[in-house]
Order: C-alpha cells, then structure tokens, then sequence
C-alpha cells in the first residue's frame, strides 16, 4: 500500500491528508477549514512553487571563506550578515568568518575511527531559497531574511546573498551548523518540508502567489532529463545517470518500447492521489464551494501520465532524437539504428 501523498501544512501524520487511505476528514462533519481552502486553492491553481535545498557545505574554514566569496561575486553582490551588516570586501568577509570561529566546532575534534579516519564535519550548512521568474526579487530577500531571522536568529550565525540576475531570483543563505551553544543542525526531509512551507507563507506575506507541495500532489513527474547525457553516450563518459540512459537507449533499440516493473504501484499510487482529490472536491461542493470544486475536477482531469524515471528517460529520449532528425542531425552510435516511432503511453507501459 502507497504512503500517504500529502498532508495540509503544519498536520502532524494522522490528521487530513489529500490520499487520507479511508481516513476521515477533520472534524465531526467531516469540513475544511478556510486554512485547507485556501491551499486546495493555491495548489489547483498552480501557484508558483517555493525551492528550498541544501547544495552542501564546507568543511573547511577555507572552503567556507572561498563560498562567500563566490556567492558574492568576489566583491560585485553585497553579502548580507545575522546582525544587518552589508559586506564585500574580502578582508571584510574573513573577519566576519573570524567572528564565527569555525576552527573551535567541535565536531572536528571527534576521535577517528578504527581506519584513521573520520567523516568531515560540515561547519556551515549552504542553503537555496528560490522563487520561479518573474517573482520580485526584493520580496524574494524580504521573505528570505524573515525566513533567517525566525529559524536561526541567536541560535546560529549565518550570511545571505540575493541573486537577481538569473532566471529564478534566489537567495543563498550560510548558516553555521554549530549554534552558539554547541548544538549542532541536522537537517532532514521533514525539517526541508517545513522550511518550505515557511518560505512560500512569508513570500504570501509579501502578496506572492506562492506553494509548498510535494510533485507527487501535483501529479508531477520528476524534472526533464538534460539531453547532453544522450550525447555524451558516444563518448564514452561513464555516470551513474549516462549508466541509467544507456540501458534505457538500449531497451529502446531492442524492442521499441521501454517497461518497468514499478509501474504498477505508480499506478495505485495515481489512483490513490486521484481519488483523494475526487472526495476533497465531494466535500467542498457540501460546503458550498461548487466553484473550487469544479477547478479541483478540472485539476485532476489535467495531471499528466506518472511516470518511473526510467519511463522519463525514455520519453525524454524519444524527444531528443526527434529534435536531431528535425535539425538533421544524426548522432547514433556506429551500428544503431533508430527505435521504432511509439507514443509516450506505449514508450512507458
């Protein structure tokens, strides 16, 4: 049996959830709150999704030194500090670094293992909070540093910059992963989902359209693949993810078609999420919310086929070939012939 796919903001397991597995709606009468409209709205609409991610962190006082200095444009973008600061020089970053004393964490003094060795310790913990185009870039740094200031604020000591000149206005944020009295930050799935849920509540705070939901409510499959890893087939560059699509293109050639055997339970969990939708529009038609209820109809009748990555590859191949036939350009391995011409549903049975 699927998991549940998703639970309103702020529920704890075992309250509403869109995939409920027969379990009653909140309250005896079995009604939303105008909190729950409100995100039914927003994600049936598709409102703009926040990004939350962590890309990593230095575990070295150099390397910490060495990102603020490239997310600061070695010196072009202001580097914003905990206590209002608005720092670019160089010798300016570094006594901020100083002021963290990074070299006194004491995760980098935990006694090795019986190889010698240990894992290195991340001192600080590199965050991305990012809005789709077109989003205000000042409001973006507005609810970025409202986000800061409530999660981290005299517990850890952290650093911002605002990038607005990319497709998607971002802030980077740096946060020391020792707070000030020891405690260390250990970040997992459910502390990234509430942090989004955070954000895109400070961006509406800010009058942006903005959500946190799972893809999986969406009915989303995962991001495109990028076609450069079809190119780099023919020369010979091994990844895990060329690895993947080599399998995928040979499958391809040899049958025309690609199977996979988790597509069954993507399957049920479609049906499961479908449904859980068809009852939450049920439930919003008896709250006199006909007009929303038609719009969540309308929602789940436009939810693309699910897809396993492999099926994604597949269909993302197909599309890669046919863009080279259509600028004539053929780029086969010697000895391959192209894979018979197939729909997407029959690429991913």
């Amino acid at each position: 049996m699927p998991r549940p796919a998703i639970q309103f903001p702020g529920k704890k397991h075992g309250e509403f959830e869109i995939v409920s597995r027969g379990r009653s709606y909140p309250g005896a009468s079995g009604r939303f709150s105008q909190a729950e409209i409100a995100f039914i709205a927003r994600t049936v609409r598709r409102a703009p999704e926040v990004m939350v991610k962590v890309t990593g962190g230095g575990t070295k006082a150099g390397a910490v030194a060495a990102h603020l200095r490239y997310i600061g444009r070695r010196g072009e973008l202001e580097v914003e500090s905990d206590d209002g600061r608005r720092l670019s020089e160089r010798t300016a970053l570094d006594a901020l670094l100083d002021e963290w004393h990074l070299d006194l964490t004491s995760g980098q003094y935990r006694p090795k293992n019986g190889k010698g060795g240990s894992r290195p310790t991340k001192l600080v913990h590199n965050i991305v909070l990012s809005m789709p185009s077109r989003t205000p870039p000042d409001k973006v740094l507005s609810a970025a540093r409202k986000f800061a200031r409530e999660r981290f604020a005299l517990q850890h000591r952290y650093a911002m910059v605002l990038h607005a000149d990319q497709a998607n206005p971002h802030v980077h944020l740096v946060v020391k992963a020792e707070s000030e009295s020891g405690k260390r930050l250990h970040i997992d799935k459910a502390m990234l989902r509430d942090w989004r849920e955070q954000f895109a509540a400070l961006m509406r705070e800010q009058g942006v359209a903005a959500n946190a939901t799972p893809r999986a409510v969406r009915g989303k499959n995962r991001g495109k693949t990028p076609t450069g890893i079809f190119a780099a087939q023919k020369h010979g560059k091994s990844t895990a993810m060329q690895e993947r699509a080599a399998a995928v293109i040979r499958e391809l050639h040899a049958t025309g078609t690609v199977c996979d055997p988790a597509r069954p339970r993507l399957i049920e969990t479609r049906r499961a999420l479908m449904a859980g939708w068809q009852k939450a529009a049920e439930t919003l038609e008896r709250q006199g919310e006909g007009v929303l209820a038609d719009e969540v109809r309308r929602f789940v009748e436009s939810l693309p086929p699910a897809m396993s990555d492999r099926q994604a590859l597949a269909v993302r191949y197909v599309e890669f070939k046919a863009q080279q036939r259509a600028t004539g350009r053929n780029e086969l391995q010697p000895g391959k012939s192209e894979p018979q011409k197939s729909r997407d549903d029959e690429l991913t049975r």
